[in-house]
């Protein structure tokens, strides 16, 4: 696992499985996260490849096995956020076959829309 994936998966705080295609999950990134590095000097803001990668990651989590993202079909950001903010995300996948789905995250912080991202992704079987 990737050093980024581990930190993460790291600062996931909580997931809640919704249903069988719906899911929410909590996520803080502590001011030592690397994806701030850089992102920007002396005003750290969480790239969206980290939201995406978050959003995978939750997939991963609730399935138990890897997931590759196929394409991004959307990816708007909203609003920045940085350090120690609680990101809410909500998960639902849309099945189209038994290991493609496309996946719509709504990624929120204290009820304020931070992103929305539609991504297709592929369930890796071992």
């Amino acid at each position: 696992m990737s050093k980024l994936k581990q930190e993460i998966k790291d600062s996931l705080q909580s997931m809640e499985q919704i249903n069988d295609f719906k899911t929410l999950a909590r996520f803080i990134f502590a001011k030592k996260f690397s994806g701030f590095k850089g992102h920007f000097p002396n005003k750290p803001i969480l790239p969206g490849v980290c939201k995406i990668q978050a959003a995978i990651l939750i997939l991963e989590e609730r399935k138990q096995k890897n997931v590759r993202l196929t394409e991004i079909i959307l990816a708007k950001f909203f609003s920045p956020v940085t350090f120690n903010q609680e990101l809410v995300f909500n998960l639902e996948e849309q099945p189209k076959s038994n290991s493609e789905s496309t996946v719509i995250v709504k990624v929120s912080c204290e009820d304020k829309k931070i992103a929305e991202l539609q991504l297709k992704i592929k369930i890796i079987e071992p």
